[in-house]
C-alpha cells in the first residue's frame, strides 16, 4: 500500500524545542525549584513600548498595513536596512539587495529554493541549526557534515575536501546556534573565497549580529567585488527588537537572486506582516540606544556564564556568545539523558546536543554526545547564579 505521506517530511526528526516541551509536560519538577527554561533562543519578553506605540498607531491610522504589501517587503524598511547594513559592514549596500521575509527561517528556506534541488547538497557545520537541516531534509537535499574543531571553528580544508559537483553552497551560522562561537572575519573571508573558487553561494545566517561581543566589523565581504554573485547573508528582527511573533527576517542577496526569491515567497507568505514592518523600521530608525543597552544586558549574561563555568568543577565551557553556551557535561552518559534528569531533578530545561548533530543510533559508546545548549536569552545574571547552584546539587545516575 503506498503511503499517504511525503517520506522526506516523515523521516525528518521532530522539532527540538517542542520535544522539549513535550519533556516538560510529562516530567514531574521538584515542588521547591520554579523551572528555568534554557531551551528558547528567543526573547519572551514583547518588543519595547515605543515599537508597540507605533505598531498600534499604524493599526489605527494606517489602512494599508491590514492589505497586502510587497512580495519582497516593504520599500521603506529595505532601503533603511540596506543603510544600515552599508553602515555595519562598511560596504555598498542597495535596497535592491534587501528582501524582507516571514522570520529568518522562511529567508533560509527562500534562498536554499533558489540554490539547490533534490539530490544536491550543501555543507553545514555540525553542530548545527536544527531547524537548518530538518528543512534540508524535507526538501530531499543532502547534508555534507563538516565536524568542527576543538574550539568550535569550521575548518576550510576540511571542508574543501567535501565539495563536490554536486554542491551548492556553504551555510555558517556567525555568531552560532547553538555554540555561540563568534567567527573571526579572517576565517569568514577564507570561506568566502573557498564558495568562490567553486563557484558555489555562501550562506551566512547572522540572526545574532546584533549581540557581537567586538565593536568590528562582523566581517568584510560587503567589499569584494562582486560580492552578490558569491555571498547571501540572513537576519532576523525577531532578536534585535523581540518581534518573534510578528515574524520578521530578511535575506541579502544580488537583485537577481531575489527575483527568484520573490517567487518562493509569493506561493507561501505573499508579504510578510505589515505590522511588523512597520515596528521593524521604527526600531532601525529610533532605538539604536536601546538595542546598544540590549547587546550590553547580553554580554553581562555572557560574562557570568563565563565566570560560572571556570569555577564549577568537571563541566567544559566549549563556547558562549549571542544567546547561548555550549558545555560538556561531566558524566558518561549522552546528553539527552542527561538533560531530561536536569528537568527532573534541577528542573532546568536545556537541549541536548544529539539535537545537533547527526544521529548516533548506538547510545552506549565509549565517546557519547556530551554536550549541551544552555541558551540564556531570558535569564538574568542573579538567575544564572542560581543555575550554578543547581549545577553544582546535580548529578547524573
Amino acid at each position: 500500500m503506498t503511503s499517504p505521506f511525503n517520506s522526506f517530511i516523515t523521516n525528518t526528526f521532530s522539532p527540538p524545542v517542542m520535544e522539549a516541551r513535550n519533556w516538560l509536560e510529562n516530567t514531574k519538577l521538584p515542588d521547591n525549584l520554579e523551572l528555568m527554561n534554557l531551551s528558547q533562543a528567543a526573547p519572551v519578553d514583547p518588543p519595547p513600548i515605543e515599537i508597540r506605540k507605533a505598531i498600534a498607531d499604524a493599526s489605527l491610522n494606517k489602512p494599508e498595513a491590514h492589505l497586502y504589501g510587497p512580495v519582497l517587503g516593504n520599500d521603506d524598511l529595505r532601503l533603511e536596512l540596506s543603510l544600515k547594513c552599508s553602515t555595519i559592514y562598511e560596504g555598498n549596500i542597495k535596497r535592491e539587495n534587501i528582501a524582507i521575509t516571514s522570520g529568518c527561517n522562511q529567508a533560509f528556506c527562500a534562498t536554499i529554493a533558489t540554490i539547490a534541488q533534490a539530490g544536491d547538497n550543501v555543507i553545514i557545520p555540525s553542530p548545527w541549526y536544527f531547524n537548518h537541516k530538518m528543512w534540508l531534509d524535507m526538501a530531499a537535499i543532502k547534508t555534507n557534515v563538516l565536524v568542527l574543531d576543538d574550539n568550535m571553528l569550521p575548518n576550510v580544508q576540511d571542508a574543501e575536501s567535501i565539495i563536490n559537483d554536486k554542491t551548492k553552497a556553504i551555510l555558517l551560522v556567525s555568531p552560532n546556534n547553538p555554540t555561540g562561537v563568534e567567527y573571526p572575519s579572517n576565517l569568514i573571508l577564507e570561506f568566502y573565497r573557498l564558495a568562490k573558487k567553486y563557484s558555489i553561494s555562501l550562506i551566512i545566517d547572522e540572526t545574532y549580529r546584533d549581540f557581537l561581543s567586538k565593536n568590528e566589523t562582523p566581517h568584510t565581504l560587503f567589499n569584494e567585488t562582486g560580492w552578490d554573485d558569491t555571498l547571501i547573508s540572513l537576519y532576523s528582527f525577531s532578536k534585535a527588537y523581540r518581534l518573534t511573533g510578528h515574524r520578521l527576517g530578511a535575506i541579502t542577496a544580488s537583485s537577481g537572486r531575489l527575483r527568484q526569491v520573490e517567487k518562493f515567497l509569493d506561493t507561501v507568505t505573499i508579504c510578510p506582516n505589515q505590522l511588523g514592518q512597520v515596528g521593524a523600521l521604527f526600531g532601525l530608525q529610533n532605538l539604536e540606544d536601546w538595542l546598544a543597552q540590549e547587546r550590553l544586558e547580553i554580554l553581562n549574561r555572557k560574562s557570568a556564564m563565563q565566570a560560572g563555568f571556570k569555577a564549577l568543577n568537571d563541566w567544559k565551557l566549549k563556547g558562549c556568545g549571542a544567546y547561548f553556551s555550549y558545555v560538556e557535561s561531566p558524566f558518561e552518559v549522552s546528553s539527552d539523558i542527561v538533560c531530561k534528569q536536569l528537568l527532573s531533578k534541577q528542573a532546568i530545561l536545556a537541549l541536548p546536543e544529539t539535537m545537533f548533530t547527526p544521529s548516533n543510533p548506538n547510545k552506549n559508546l565509549d565517546n557519547p554526545k556530551k554536550h549541551l545548549r544552555l541558551a540564556f536569552a531570558n535569564i538574568n545574571v542573579v538567575e544564572i547564579k542560581e543555575m550554578f547552584q543547581r549545577l553544582e546539587n546535580f548529578t547524573c545516575s
